[in-house]
């Protein structure tokens, strides 16, 4: 299998992506954070000295997504048409689950853009509490699903 990211002289190079038709492309990200019981009962009362946690990490998620091809070296800037956050909360862990959804009508997928998305508004909730809780931990950041684009489908949960 070639790398589509290296030139014929093992360069870098951002991939032409000008000859691909345009096509509705979605991706969802999923990561999860998981903390102490203090952390987590600060978020949900909204008793931190930071802010509205989960509320600020819905945005940061946003901008992070928004952001991502001036993040990773390799990725295209995107006219993106739709992002969307979910945060689950999760008790019995302590912590949060992160989803995050990206959307375009366009020549190249959403995959770094959900992904990046997550991992930012994980790292704002870190950021927000880590003065309750140093010990957090970062994980499951994952692909759930993707649609369009040349290679198709893909759906985590036909994995298993």
């Amino acid at each position: 299998m070639n790398l589509t990211h290296l030139d014929d002289k093992n360069r870098p190079k951002m991939v032409d992506v000008s000859d691909k038709n345009d096509t509705t492309r979605v991706a969802v990200a999923s990561g999860q954070i998981s903390m102490s019981q203090e952390a987590f009962e600060a978020i949900i009362s909204n008793n931190t000295k930071k802010g509205p946690v989960l509320q600020t990490a819905v945005i940061a998620a946003i901008m992070g997504t928004k952001k991502t091809s001036e993040l990773i070296p390799m990725c295209h800037p995107l006219l993106l048409s739709g992002i969307n956050c979910d945060i689950e909360e999760l008790p019995k862990l302590p912590g949060f689950k992160l989803y995050v959804t990206a959307k375009l009508t366009g020549q190249t997928g959403v995959e770094m853009e959900a992904l990046t998305g997550v991992s930012i508004g994980l790292l704002t909730i870190y950021d927000m509490v880590k003065a309750i809780d140093k010990s957090m931990i970062i994980s499951n950041v994952q692909l759930e699903h993707k649609s369009g684009g040349k290679s198709g489908d893909f759906n985590r949960e036909n994995l298993n």
